[in-house]
């Protein structure tokens, strides 16, 4: 393992997601526009880390394991977070509901990644997989932006300017719907593919 600078910045989606998750429930002017900021730092940090390793010749075993497990960890974190933190206004049970189906998902293909690892073999990132990620970076971002726009911002957005935070809060749960469907197919599509190492 190398604490080299693409390494480190996939950790640091660690302790953003924490810090993140600890201003939305912390109730206090600008915390909103704070928290939504940090999370567009820890999701561009899923590009960015991959771009500098590619650069640098410092792409590694270890970089390629920790930027696949700790993607879902901030994805993950961030959407029970959501979910509790009443995110999904009136529709947290079907939030839940789709939560779920992401969460059985990611699990069935860590444990295929194992499967195939005591095989020897390597299950890689498709591009549907990284596709799902990119949607459920941004469904997050869209929620949490609304919750922003409505706390942080009421002067700008209450009234007839209430319409732009409601747009951006159906986009947000539209987003996450699609986030949830590509994850469910694209992991069928895994299975489906892989399926000889579990045999």
């Amino acid at each position: 393992m190398t604490l080299n600078l693409p390494n480190l910045l996939t950790l640091s989606r660690v302790p953003l997601m924490f810090i993140v998750v600890g201003l939305m429930y912390a109730n206090f002017p600008w915390g909103d526009t704070l928290a939504f900021w940090l999370f567009i730092a820890a999701a561009l940090t899923d590009w960015l880390d991959g771009k500098m390793a590619r650069e640098m010749g410092v792409v590694s075993s270890f970089g390629r394991f920790m930027d696949s497990v700790l993607d879902k960890v901030l994805v993950i974190g961030m959407m029970i977070a959501l979910v509790n933190g009443d995110y999904f206004a009136g529709y947290s049970l079907p939030a839940m509901m789709l939560l779920l189906c992401i969460l059985c998902r990611e699990f069935s293909i860590s444990g295929l990644r194992m499967a195939a690892a005591l095989k020897g073999e390597t299950v890689e990132a498709d591009t549907g997989g990284k596709v799902k990620t990119f949607v459920q970076l941004n469904a997050i971002g869209w929620l949490m932006g609304a919750r922003m726009l409505s706390q942080d911002y009421p002067e700008l957005f209450s009234g007839d300017g209430r319409v732009w935070v409601t747009g951006v809060h159906a986009l947000g749960i539209s987003l996450f719907v699609l986030s949830a469907v590509l994850t469910v197919w694209s992991g069928v599509v895994y299975l489906r593919r892989h399926w000889r190492v579990l045999s």
